[in-house]
């Protein structure tokens, strides 16, 4: 069993974060207030007084000031926020010295907002490790929360229901499900809301419609897809954009990946198996999971797929949902943000099992251990990355014996392409010469440097040196014709 020492020590090394938040001690102002409204608009969090963040150092709090940074802390926040917030306040001793930690939970009053400021101004919500002043549209999805309400059962009242075309829905929902959108299914659906003998759709209808309506209320409500030449979004090869009814949007989608993504043969002992590059039935659950669990009241945000050189990247709209944690996820735990959509998309069979989506894209990951599945929250938004693990130069050369029809350089997409390793760009190199031999000019252009840098020359003199490439013209090593290739087994 791990010790509370030995956990908080790993718990010390993470960034701070949406739930996560390091002070030396008390800073001046309603800072802690500030956080305190944040978390609890949010996930909830902890801040931890003691460390220092940057560079993190655990300082500790002196054993004589413990008792008056602990009634300050409380005063502020109780002073300050509105509805109240009651934080759980407490000690760990680790290293021999004491840490404070102020602990706050998700509200149930939301939202929570600072006295002095109001509602409007003084609503606080966390993104990534920042505190932000809330939107008008952030705080009406709070009181939302509060009264367990989701977006997408609210009525459009500026839309009549003969104004929704769902037409197409129905057929393709009693093509999956085998029953009629019509009669009592129909209100059990609850896609329409009537008032005073009027009948309006509710945002679900319109998602689903394939109506100007859902064009004119959700613009936002489509799939951005891309893919870029390189690790970086300088320079677009291709692009789409998939403005569907939500439920019809996955299909088009996988038909953009599947044409911008490398479809290779691995010779066996007896046949040739075909294989794609990156598992597409866990991209299939990682679209369909964006799809249903975005956050359709954020304006002005589309889901994206960018697919690169080295990573096939998915963002929805929308961070995790409160009460859903990094640790909860995979465990087949679910927290439902669409409570409409989602048991329509499980009746049409786009969803199996509620929370199995992460699960079905970890195991069919085991068919690519060449693949690393990250997931993560960036600001406001919730990222699955398919990201290819950077190979060792022995594995490379292993891989001659795949025959691809594409060929996509390893790269990383964190560095300057100038600044990255020399041995990494000597694997990547290798993965180049697997297509055709390559002048120094064409391998600098396709690994994104601006010029042959010192790093590429180097690597390549390595490689050189160590047998695993040689000159097409080895005669004249200066010539202006002179090119690389991979050097083969029976070459001297």
């Amino acid at each position: 069993m791990t010790s509370p020492d030995k956990e908080y020590l790993q718990y010390l090394k993470a960034p701070e974060s949406r739930r996560l938040e390091f002070k030396e001690t008390l800073p001046k102002g309603d800072q802690i207030a500030r956080t305190a409204v944040a978390f609890a608009n949010g996930a909830g969090g902890k801040i931890i007084f003691g460390v220092k963040n940057s560079p993190r150092e655990i300082i500790g709090i002196p054993d004589d000031k413990i008792f008056d940074l602990e009634e300050r802390i409380t005063s502020s926040i109780f002073d300050n926020c509105t509805p109240t917030i009651s934080p759980e306040i407490y000690l760990q001793a680790i290293k021999d010295k004491t840490l404070l930690i102020v602990e706050i939970f998700p509200g149930a009053n939301k939202p929570y907002y600072l006295k002095d400021k109001g509602k409007h101004s003084g609503t606080y919500i966390r993104i990534g490790s920042t505190n932000r002043m809330s939107s008008l549209e952030g705080i009406e999805e709070l009181e939302r929360q509060r009264r367990k309400i989701s977006f997408d059962s609210l009525p459009v009242y500026d839309l009549l229901a003969a104004e929704i075309d769902l037409s197409r829905f129905g057929k393709e929902f009693r093509e999956r499900s085998g029953k009629s959108i019509k009669g009592d299914l129909a209100k059990n659906l609850e896609l329409f809301h009537t008032d005073r003998d009027r009948i309006y759709p509710k945002n679900a209808a319109v998602l689903l419609s394939d109506s100007l309506a859902k064009k004119r209320h959700f613009p936002y409500a489509k799939i951005e897809c891309a893919r870029f030449k390189g690790a970086d979004r300088r320079v677009f090869l291709d692009q789409a954009t998939i403005d569907e009814p939500i439920f019809a949007s996955i299909e088009p989608c996988i038909a953009f990946i599947k044409k911008n993504i490398a479809l290779g043969s691995t010779v066996g002992e007896i046949y040739r198996q075909d294989r794609w590059e990156y598992p597409l039935e866990a991209i299939r659950e990682a679209l369909i999971n964006a799809v249903i669990h975005r956050d359709y009241s954020m304006t002005g945000s589309d889901i994206k797929v960018a697919i690169y050189d080295d990573m096939l990247e998915i963002t929805s709209p929308g961070p995790l949902p409160d009460l859903l944690s990094f640790e909860d996820l995979g465990t087949g735990r679910s927290e439902i943000r669409n409570r409409l959509l989602a048991p329509i998309f499980k009746d049409m069979k786009l969803i199996e099992a509620w929370g199995s989506g992460i699960q079905k894209m970890k195991k069919e990951l085991e068919k690519y251990p060449e693949i690393e599945l990250v997931l993560k929250e960036a600001g406001q938004t919730f990222q699955v990355q398919f990201v290819k693990k950077i190979k060792t130069e022995n594995e490379l050369i292993k891989d001659q014996g795949v025959v691809k029809k594409k060929t996509q350089p390893e790269s990383r997409p964190e560095s300057r392409p100038e600044s990255r390793p020399e041995s990494e760009i000597a694997f990547r190199i290798l993965t180049l010469l697997q297509e055709a031999p390559k002048s120094r000019n064409e391998i600098a252009i396709a690994l994104g440097h601006k010029s042959i840098s010192g790093a590429m020359k180097k690597a390549i003199a390595k490689l050189l040196g160590d047998g695993l490439i040689a000159y097409t013209i080895p005669g004249k090593p200066n010539s202006r014709l002179q090119k690389y290739r991979l050097k083969n087994n029976g070459d001297k």
